[in-house]
């Protein structure tokens, strides 16, 4: 388990152990002899590249003046920036591309941070600032600009992303930087305008927000003149998460579509196909939604694409959707939570499980919660 705490360095030396870290961490250790495109980073491999990047961040004024706290959360985001590369680096017609990287090694670090039980919300506030590292160099060019950032500020802080963008590029050798410092700073401009930089832009309801961020409605301080028949609360967590204990809790006696009840009376194993048991539940919650009646859809629901799915349908019948995502406060946790089911997971399907498990966007849906559930 990699402590951040213990390898970010402190003043007034700010002197960095370099061949301790890579010697004690792999997913660092793998990014050394990992290929870049010369255009973009002349100056070498990614762990170079790197071991560049951490230097501008600990050479950043800010950095130096920001609490220990602080300094330990952008120190890890520029550590781990690149850390999906070795994985997705590849070469295209003549050039090195790492097409994806962001996003895989996003998901690294979730991993990472999760296993070591840090809180939900600080931990995806980290987490994206990976996943979006690259978006402020290319701000200058998107259509959607000022929509792009409202949604980045949705999910991590825009002041935090400027910083480790401007780490980035300053911890290259390249002809690109100066225009790339050029958008970093509009990115920051943008953010000020619109009022979002240090904190989520104000939507006046998560309704609003989701129409808005799907161009729908133009007006954010407004309400979204939309009415609905009614409310589906969509489940989503890996098994053992604590989606049954929500139920008991909050389900107000609505009725549940479950899977795992249509999955036990129809004789369908967890680790076989799955579609008798999909239609069945779909099936089900047509009578609600043909009814009026608001219900809840209790399944795993781990990706955005079943998600998707699921939306589709109720919004056919004109239904709002309330995702509550629930997750154990960590690995172990989550592995204690399954054994003590009446139904357990068998530990390979919840590991294939894990690796698949794509954490909701705040405005996929008309409202989006976040719960973590266990001791």
């Amino acid at each position: 388990m990699i402590d951040f705490f213990e390898i970010c360095p402190e003043g007034p030396a700010y002197k960095l152990a370099w061949q301790a870290i890579s010697d004690r961490f792999p997913c660092i250790a793998n990014l050394a002899g990992c290929p870049q495109e010369p255009e973009y980073h002349a100056e070498g491999d990614v762990w170079i590249h790197t071991r560049m990047v951490c230097e501008a961040m600990l050479a950043d004024p800010a950095w130096r003046a920001a609490p220990r706290f602080d300094q330990v959360r952008m120190f890890t985001a520029a550590l781990t920036h690149d850390i999906g590369k070795p994985a997705c680096t590849r070469e295209e017609e003549g050039r090195i591309t790492s097409r994806g990287h962001s996003m895989l090694g996003a998901k690294m670090l979730r991993t990472l941070l999760w296993e070591q039980g840090m809180p939900f919300f600080e931990r995806e506030a980290l987490v994206n600032l990976v996943r979006f590292h690259q978006f402020p160099f290319y701000l200058a060019e998107r259509e959607d600009a000022e929509r792009t950032v409202i949604h980045i500020s949705g999910l991590t802080r825009c002041d935090w992303l400027q910083q480790l963008a401007t780490a980035d590029i300053n911890g290259r050798i390249s002809d690109h930087v100066a225009r790339a410092l050029d958008n970093i700073e509009l990115f920051q401009l943008t953010a000020e305008e619109l009022g979002c930089r240090e904190k989520a832009y104000p939507f006046i309801d998560p309704v609003t927000r989701y129409y808005y961020m799907r161009g729908k409605w133009h007006q954010t301080d407004y309400p979204a003149p939309i009415q609905h028949r009614g409310w589906v609360t969509l489940l989503a967590g890996l098994p053992g998460s604590g989606k049954d204990h929500w139920i008991q809790q909050h389900g107000e006696n609505r009725p549940v579509v479950s899977l795992d009840r249509l999955r036990r009376a129809m004789g369908v194993k967890p680790d076989k196909h799955q579609g008798r048991v999909i239609q069945a539940a779909k099936e089900e919650a047509k009578t609600y939604l043909g009814e009026g009646r608001d219900f809840i859809w209790n399944a795993t629901n781990i990706t955005r694409s079943m998600r998707d799915k699921l939306y589709n349908l109720f919004h056919r019948y004109n239904y709002a959707v309330h995702l509550v995502y629930i997750e154990a406060p960590s690995p172990k946790t989550l592995d204690q939570q399954n054994r003590n089911r009446e139904h357990v997971v068998p530990s390979a399907v919840l590991a294939k499980m894990r690796n698949k498990l794509e954490i909701p966007d705040p405005a996929e849906c008309q409202r989006v919660s976040f719960v973590v559930c266990g001791d």
